[in-house]
């Protein structure tokens, strides 16, 4: 009941065809998942920071960034960018106050 055999041979080479097209799709599809998981990965590094390793320093996570820029916006102890611009400016009123009179 089987055809002639060059029927089931080109039955088979349809299925082997088939199947390394499916295998061709699939791995495209995968190394393209892949990017995003290396992307992901990344990005999670740099926002949980990486300690220091042999040659390398550490890098701080964003949160300890965020709280090194917070330092300077608000007034603290007088070493803040904040508490300089502030003197500056005092400065520069006292200045102009002079060179108006």
């Amino acid at each position: 009941m089987t055809g002639s055999p060059v029927l089931d041979a080109f039955a088979v080479a349809g299925i082997i065809a088939g199947g390394l097209g499916l295998l061709f799709v699939l791995a495209r599809i995968g190394r393209r998942l892949w990017r995003v998981v290396q992307l992901l990965d990344d990005f999670f590094d740099d926002w949980r920071g990486e300690p220091a390793r042999p040659g390398v320093p550490a890098r701080p996570g964003v949160m300890e960034r965020l709280d090194v820029i917070e330092h300077e916006v608000k007034t603290n102890d007088g070493s803040s960018l904040k508490d300089v611009v502030k003197r500056v400016e005092a400065k520069l009123d006292t200045h102009l106050e002079n060179l108006e009179d």
